[in-house]
């Protein structure tokens, strides 16, 4: 046998025993098999001893009914093979406490037979005997007890498995004859499903130590138990799973490594959130002070953390209260799996490891998170909204105001914040602190009640819609407790501290395509608070990577959408990393090149109109080919939505082949680091996630710091190899700074609010200019979220690079009738002021 024949299988080797060797009877669950085994001078059961010692005894026997009940039909055996791979792919095989393969096939086995109700018969078909097994594991009470029957065995099922059935179930019935990748082709691995996880080091741990007597089950998973009845009692209703594993050895460990790591492998603790109020409110309230025997239990429990309160209605009880920012009530899981573990198991800090809050530092501004002035905004537009539909003098009247921008929608990587200048009265002085210069515009749209005396023509249309908003703004300059800026064309107005901007330029179908998208994703994130800080860490990914220009912030609020419309094989995410990872495997695995994406946040589209929506999508994929001679590929990233079928909203145009590529390789990239730091496998890393390395492209612009308009957002300092020279090197321009001057702030409250730019962004400006004075030469990639870097990289369709390949073509002499660098000097010569060095990595390639 050579050795590449050797590889393909493996033979094991059982020993086992005679049938008649030991009494059935002394091995029923009750009894007690190992005599060291006791508490208190009782024998303790012994009933996972006992039921290897059968599965010993009776595999012939097992073997010989499994032929007998599964041979008469070759569906039993496809049904058998969908049930191993259902639970292979979710971790639910092979487990200490989950299914194998024998006891898949014993259930099966039994649903065949009279004690089983025959629910399985031989005229079925594959997959119909394996949706009576699914619905049997989760819904039957007969699991809870035991299976038993004639040869001796015993099956149970685990928590976790019956809730992977139950929700295999409920798809498979929504979708009916669809879902078959989501329920045999997706792994379900620990990292992506669970909601927080934690790893625990027992190691030199008295508790992790075996101890000197016998057994029923490994010490190990006593301990896991142990945690895991902890956990449970700690998160009480606000955990619906609690899941602790320990592998005696790593993941990846071969046995040329040698048995030292064995017993220093971490345990894996995985939690699934039950309800989102419930998991995230900041008190426990425990048993009366009235009922002395549970008050003595909570307070032994919590320790410290018990505290005895009255409330409102006059009851008095102990409560454990969880302090914290509204904006860090995703941490309250991860303060109470600490403060349990350390309490009770003597654990130290360095033992434990949750995660939680490793990427909060990419949505932090001054070590606060600025979604905590939401309310405050929110509450800004509610006197915006109330202030415009009093308006009076006008032709029509106000008939609604709804808001466009995402920071209304919770969905804002970085929300606005109260300007210090925000006010009517100066009522501070502002010199110990920063004021900033720049002011960020949030889009709303105001709606005249109907009328058929509307001009004719779009720029009379346009013309009439500025009047009717210069006339607006003239009504607001004579409400009290308001005050008006007016610059650049757009009108803002500062209630409460906060600025709320109308424009009166936007087309009317761009409007309606916002408006339904916002009304949409607002109902979204009521449903699921966690969707917010999950689309804000993917528009930061994205744009930490220098993908700003190449995905709308839109086309990522879609992509997230359709990880909590459509959660299947997992149930919904409630915590942001999860949510982050499963947005990372989207891009990244999702084959757009053969799969549009419909994301459905109603529910409006029929299976019909789902059908129609792939036909469309299948037709442009054909003319793409040339099978109809058409040469319209249609978007590289297709998203399909009830508003916009053919997904022309957001990704008509961007992004396109090159940059879908690339971003699937980022996305790749970033999802297995993202998996291995939250499975334990590597402890560093977290940062690097939004690290976009540098030499993979052309060109660097590397920009003045303290000329761009948020400084404070930016991530990592630029980190430009040593070697690369820069091509040219310009001055900082003393025209513009991001914060206002201490000589400004000093000459009084309104000379300082005369010098705020509302809506400016010199980075913006520039790449608009280079885009205008430069077309066609470079690929441009930027960070909207302050960078200080700007790639490029060599546009193959540039008029001097196909010029330069046809040269070569005709052997012609090498051209040389150009020079990269003047290119690169021009090119920071449109950003005067604001470039600072611009430094050549990679010449262009002529062929």
């Amino acid at each position: 046998m050579d050795n590449d024949t050797a590889n393909d299988f493996v033979i094991r080797i059982i020993p086992t025993v005679l049938a008649g060797v030991f009494d059935i009877s002394k091995l029923a669950p009750g009894r007690n098999n190992v005599r060291d085994f006791q508490q208190g001078g009782m024998a303790q059961p012994t009933p996972d001893y006992n039921a290897s010692i059968l599965e010993d005894m009776f595999i012939e026997d097992h073997s010989a009914f499994l032929k007998n009940s599964l041979s008469g039909s070759k569906n039993f055996v496809e049904a058998l093979l969908l049930l191993k791979v259902w639970a292979r792919q979710r971790n639910s095989i092979n487990g200490p406490d989950c299914l194998n393969g024998f006891i898949i096939s014993i259930i099966l086995a039994y649903l065949t037979t009279e004690g089983g109700g025959k629910r399985i018969t031989g005229q079925m078909t594959g997959f119909q005997a394996f949706r009576v097994v699914i619905d049997f594991i989760a819904i039957s009470s007969t699991l809870e007890k035991g299976i038993f029957m004639q040869p001796q065995s015993v099956g149970n099922v685990s928590l976790e498995l019956v809730d992977e059935a139950a929700r295999t179930l409920r798809y498979m019935n929504k979708c009916k004859d669809k879902g078959f990748e989501e329920v045999f082709m997706t792994r379900i691995d620990f990292p992506a499903k669970f909601d927080y996880h934690a790893r625990i080091i027992p190691v030199g741990k008295d508790h992790m130590k075996p101890p000197n007597i016998c057994m029923d089950k490994e010490h190990s998973r006593v301990y896991e138990k142990q945690v895991e009845l902890l956990l449970s009692k700690g998160l009480g209703d606000r955990a619906r799973l609690v899941r602790v594993l320990h592998r005696s050895i790593p993941a990846n460990w071969h046995i040329d490594e040698g048995l030292e790591c064995l017993g220093k492998v971490p345990l894996l603790v995985g939690i699934l959130i039950s309800d989102f109020e419930k998991a995230f409110r900041m008190i426990d309230v425990g048993p009366s002070a009235d009922n002395k025997i549970e008050s003595a239990k909570f307070r032994s429990f919590w320790g410290e953390k018990s505290e005895l309160r009255r409330f409102k209605d006059g009851i008095i009880a102990e409560t454990a209260v969880w302090e914290c920012e509204h904006w860090e009530k995703h941490l309250i899981i991860k303060k109470i799996m600490e403060y349990t573990l350390r309490r009770h198991l003597s654990l130290s800090s360095q033992d434990i490891s949750i995660v939680g809050d490793q990427l909060d530092f990419t949505l932090l501004q001054g070590g606060k998170d600025p979604i905590a002035s939401t309310p405050t905004l929110l509450d800004a537009l509610d006197v915006l909204s109330k202030c415009l539909r009093g308006v009076e003098d006008l032709p029509l009247r106000i008939s609604s105001v709804q808001p466009l921008d995402s920071a209304f929608r919770h969905t804002s990587v970085f929300p606005p914040m109260p300007h210090p200048l925000a006010t009517d009265k100066e009522k501070r002085q502002y010199s110990d602190i920063l004021v900033p210069t720049c002011i960020q515009t949030l889009e709303v749209m105001i709606q005249l009640e109907g009328s058929g005396k509307w001009p004719i023509g779009e720029i009379a249309i346009e013309k009439t819609k500025s009047a009717f908003c210069l006339k607006i703004a003239e009504r607001i300059l004579y409400e009290k407790d308001k005050s008006l800026i007016k610059k650049q064309g757009l009108f803002g107005v500062l209630p409460v501290g906060n600025l709320q901007n109308t424009n009166c330029v936007l087309l009317e179908k761009d409007l309606l395509l916002r408006s339904q998208h916002s009304s949409m994703l607002n109902g979204l994130q009521g449903l699921h608070p966690v969707y917010g800080p999950t689309v804000r860490l993917a528009k930061r990914w994205i744009c930490s990577h220098m993908f700003s220009g190449s995905l709308a912030d839109e086309a990522v609020e879609l992509l997230v959408a359709h990880l909590f419309v459509r959660p299947f094989p997992f149930s919904a995410p409630c915590s942001r990393v999860t949510g982050f990872l499963r947005f990372l495997r989207l891009v990244a695995y999702h084959d757009w090149a053969l799969s549009p994406l419909v994301v459905d946040v109603n529910g409006d589209l029929t299976m019909k109109e789902e059908g129609q929506i792939m036909a469309q999508f299948i037709a442009r994929r054909k003319d793409s080919r040339g099978e109809s001679g058409a040469n319209n590929t249609g978007p590289a990233m297709y998203i399909a939505t009830p508003y916009d079928w053919e997904s022309e909203s957001w990704t008509s145009f961007s992004p396109d082949n090159l940059s879908l590529k690339r971003l699937i390789a980022y996305a790749r990239s970033s999802a297995e680091l993202l998996t291995r730091l939250v499975g334990g496998e590597v402890l560093e890393g977290w940062k690097s996630l939004f690290r976009t390395p540098l030499q993979c492209y052309d060109a660097l612009i590397l920009l003045h710091r303290d000329k761009l308009a948020y400084p404070s957002q930016i991530l990592f300092n630029a980190d430009i190899k040593q070697g690369s020279l820069p091509v040219t090197t310009q001055e900082a321009s003393m025209d513009f700074f991001p914060y206002l001057s201490p000589l400004v702030i000093r000459k009084g409250f309104q000379e300082a609010r005369n010098h705020l730019l509302v809506g400016f962004d010199p980075v913006k400006y520039f790449l608009h200019d280079l885009k205008t004075d430069m077309p066609k030469v470079f690929n441009i990639w930027h960070d909207a979220f302050g960078s200080e870097v700007i790639g490029l990289t060599w546009n193959k369709e540039a008029p001097f690079l196909k010029d330069a390949a046809q040269k070569r073509k005709r052997k012609e002499p090498d051209p040389t009738n150009f020079d990269v660098r003047n290119i690169l000097e021009e090119v920071a010569n449109v950003g005067t002021g604001l470039v600072k060095t611009v430094h050549l990595l990679k010449s262009p390639k002529y062929n």
